[in-house]
């Protein structure tokens, strides 16, 4: 029997991300994937630019959520970020199921 994993849910992950305090929310998306649209309060690190996230969130204790188009890239980006030493790191899944509103340009 084969059993597949449920699909995150990405809308309840952005309200479990609004209610963490100091948590942020990385879209691996493009560049030009974000700009098209994004989740509010989100911001773009590629997941081909990921190793410079140290950069950018330099403690490795802030609770880290991740978003994508659909949860792929999402996923890969959490294990990568886990191998890097980030305690508290998770995928929200896609915005193709995301039903909020989105910002763009």
């Amino acid at each position: 029997m084969l059993f597949l994993k449920p699909r995150k849910d990405v809308n309840e992950g952005y309200n479990e991300f609004k209610n963490t305090p100091d948590a942020v929310l990385i879209d691996v998306r493009t560049p030009n994937e974000f700009e098209f649209a994004r989740i509010p309060e989100s911001f773009n690190l590629p997941l081909s630019r990921l190793k410079s996230a140290e950069k950018v969130i330099p403690d490795k204790t802030t609770p880290v959520f991740i978003c994508c188009t659909s949860g792929g890239r999402a996923e890969k980006a959490v294990k990568r970020l886990r191998r890097m030493g980030y305690e508290n790191v998770r995928s929200i899944g896609g915005l193709n199921r995301y039903r909020g509103d989105v910002e763009q340009g």
